[in-house]
Formats: C-alpha cells, structure tokens, sequence
C-alpha cells in the first residue's frame, strides 16, 4: 500500500454506510487495483508463485508453440508478440528466447496497469512496448498472444438464487466485518432461460471483464491473423457456486477479510470465453488442461534433457515439471484454451 494511502477498508465502509451495500464487482475491482498497484506480489516472497516461475520449460514450450503455428501459417515477419498481465517478464522472456531459434523475432508488446511490475518486466525484456489495455494495441500485423492467470483477477458478478427470485451478490458491512449480501433488485432477466430454475441458494458466477477481453483478442485474430493461449485455472463447463478465493503469503485466506491486502481471483469459465470467441468468428482450437498440453508439447524431454545437462539440477528439474502437469498440482486445474484466425493452422496440444 502507499505511503499515508487510507486503507480500503475505510473507504469500503464509508461507501456502505452511506448509500448501501457494494457489487462484489466493485469490491474485487477496487481490491485488486489497490492490491497490484504498489507491489510485486509473484515469488516465494510475494504472494502466489505462477508457473513461468516455476520452471523456464513453461516459457519455452509456449515460444515453441507460438513458433510452430507461425511457420505453418506462413512466416509473416510483421509480427507482434502481446502479452496480457505479463508478471515480472519472465514467461516472455523464456518464450521470446525459444521462438529466436526459429527466426520469429515479434515485435514485444505488454498489457500491464501495475507500476511496480512495469519496472520488473523493462529489466527482463527491455525491447517491450506498453499498454494500459489491449484497445491500443497495433492494428496491423498478425498477433501472438498469451495470458497466463490473467482472466482469473478480473471482477466477477455473482447472482443468488433468494425466495424473492436472483438477486445480485453484493458486499455489505456489519458487526465490524465484510460480508456477502442479496442485493434488493430483481435479476431474472440475466440469468440464462435454461438456468432460471434453481433451488434457493444457487449461484451464478459470471466474469463481463474476462469475456470483453477475449471477444476483443479474437476479433483481433480475425480482422489482423495470429493465434492466443489463455492460460488459467478454471472449468470447461459451466457450473455453478463460488470460485471466489484470497490468497496472501502462498496461503488462503478469507476474500472479506483484508481488501486490497491479499489476490481475489475467481475459476475461469472456459466455456464461456469460447462462446465470446466464436461470436467474434475466430477459431476456438480447443481447451484441455495444462498437464496435457505441456506433455504433447513435450516437457518430459525437454524436463529429460536439461536433467542430463545439468545433473546437479537433476531433481529440481523433475520436481518443477511434476509440479506443472501432474494431476494434483497443477495438471488438471489449470486449463489452456487455443484461439487462431479463421485462415490460420491448428496448434500442436489440442
């Protein structure tokens, strides 16, 4: 947090008390933005490790799989590399060194609104052009994008199903604490015909933000070419109930307790983000789940080899791939989405 910056709590309680209880949209929002702005919340100082940290293999592969589905779509050397919430520039810088292998040497482009990461990412890919949101990137060429845990930080709505019929989710403050409250207006309109009818206490969880950003990359993809992978835990089929978790110092704690002190995040509805894909016309490649697609990519090779380069390295090695593709790690949580241009080829994985 800034040097003499009121708390968020403060400013929370203030706006409750005066006109009522907040979307937990606004909530998340306001939280995260606080959150992110002043810190570098990746490592095993920070808060929650991603996997690029983990191991360079992951960065590797991704540039390796950028690399492939541009030479079979015809090497066109105007290229952009786009990365949405980049962290400290590391899967970039990892992928960037594997796709130079191969001749493709994109133009850098970063989507990031924290300060304090900004400084991070120059130092590790000093060549990188930055943009507060993906409406200013560059409208000609085609466009290789990666987000990876992105979608999952950006505000969800949440409807529940009360006696009175959906009511949105909001924040509300008694008793000296945040807590989840039905909201007093109706929301049947926004629910789903097929999903109307639910017993009390249902809930829907929806991510507007997540979707905007995917239907605006994949109109992206159609109008210029390219290819993008989201990269995120989350669900292929829709579901319902809270996905909505705090994480602070690697461990969970309770998303009411400190705003703006600790990482909300919510499961990725990947069916969803297909959907908004597809009504942009874009190709959706598939989704499955990061073990797969790391072990199609070939990372028990790649994890092989380094092994016998660096024998001293040899269970680290072993110990960073299980963590990224083995089913009770991250294997089976984290999901990968594909999307290309219509007249761009199918990715390796999928």
């Amino acid at each position: 947090m800034e040097q003499g910056a009121e708390p968020l709590s403060a400013i929370f309680q203030r706006l409750i008390a005066n006109y009522g209880p907040i979307s937990l949209s606004h909530y998340i929002g306001e939280s995260n933005a606080r959150y992110y702005a002043g810190k570098d919340p990746l490592g095993s100082g920070g808060d929650f490790i991603t996997a690029p940290e983990i191991s360079q293999m992951f960065g590797e592969l991704i540039g390796l799989w950028l690399a492939d589905i541009w030479i079979r779509a015809g090497r066109d050397e105007d290229v952009h590399y786009v990365e949405l919430g980049p962290g400290r520039g590391t899967l970039a810088r990892d992928a960037l060194r594997a796709m130079k292998r191969y001749g493709l040497e994109p133009k850098v482009h970063f989507v990031e609104s924290s300060t304090a990461l900004k400084d991070i990412q120059l130092a590790a890919v000093p060549q990188a052009y930055w943009h507060h949101d993906v409406s200013s990137l560059p409208l000609y060429g085609p466009m290789l994008v990666v987000a990876n845990e992105f979608l999952d930080a950006l505000p969800v709505r949440q409807l529940v199903m009360t006696a009175q019929g959906w009511r949105e989710r909001m924040v509300g403050h008694q008793d000296g604490r945040f807590l989840p409250v039905a909201g007093d207006k109706p929301m049947d309109a926004a629910v789903p015909a097929e999903l109307k009818a639910q017993p009390e206490g249902t809930l829907l969880e929806t991510c507007p933000g997540a979707s905007a950003v995917v239907y605006e990359i994949a109109g992206r993809l159609v109008d210029q070419g390219g290819a993008a992978l989201f990269i995120d835990y989350g669900h292929v089929h829709m579901r319902t109930g809270s996905t909505l978790q705090a994480l602070r110092a690697h461990t969970k704690v309770d998303p009411f307790a400190t705003p703006g002190e600790a990482d909300l995040t919510c499961h990725v509805d990947f069916a969803a983000m297909a959907n908004s894909a597809l009504s942009r016309g874009a190709r959706h490649l598939g989704t499955v789940t990061q073990g797969r697609f790391l072990r199609e990519l070939g990372i028990e090779t790649r994890a092989e080899n380094l092994a016998a380069f660096a024998p001293q390295h040899a269970a680290a090695i072993q110990s960073a791939k299980d963590r990224l593709i083995a089913e009770g790690q991250m294997g089976a949580l984290f999901k990968v989405m594909g999307l290309a241009s219509p007249d761009w080829p199918d990715g390796a994985g999928f």
